[in-house]
């Protein structure tokens, strides 16, 4: 298991990946992540077909001043696309409201091979995170 976080209120790009800052639990050698990064890599160390992670993500997000009220999103990405099955949708009534969104998926990972993971800015516009937590276990 591994978590990772960053408490700092960030503002995420159309597109961008939420970056996690800090390292509250240290992962083992099939789950790694360079401090700062938004991109964190499962990997696939096992003798069976297939290794098998739990992705926990929650945040409270907002629409930053200067934008327009309305719908926000994030969605963990798999190599760098969306699981749209994980989308966290908020519709703050104004700039600077901060609601909480959360989200869970398996990712299998086949063997020997490496798979990246990442939060992302699905919205059409630019939005603030802040207190990001992602946990990736490893089920199998």
């Amino acid at each position: 298991m591994a978590e990772y976080v960053a408490v700092a209120t960030q503002e995420v790009a159309q597109n961008g990946n939420v970056a996690f800052t800090n390292t509250a639990v240290k992962g083992s050698n099939c789950i790694q992540h360079r401090e700062g990064s938004g991109i964190i890599t499962l990997r696939g160390l096992t003798n069976q077909c297939k290794a098998r992670f739990f992705v926990d993500f929650s945040a409270n997000i907002a629409v930053p001043t200067g934008g327009t009220a309305g719908a926000i999103s994030l969605a963990i990405a798999i190599s760098g696309e969306p699981v749209l099955s994980s989308q966290m949708i908020s519709t703050p009534a104004a700039v600077d409201q901060f609601n909480n969104v959360s989200a869970g998926i398996y990712v299998d990972v086949p063997a020997h091979c490496c798979v990246n993971i990442a939060v992302e800015n699905t919205s059409t516009q630019a939005i603030e995170v802040s207190n990001a937590n992602i946990i990736v276990t490893r089920e199998a």
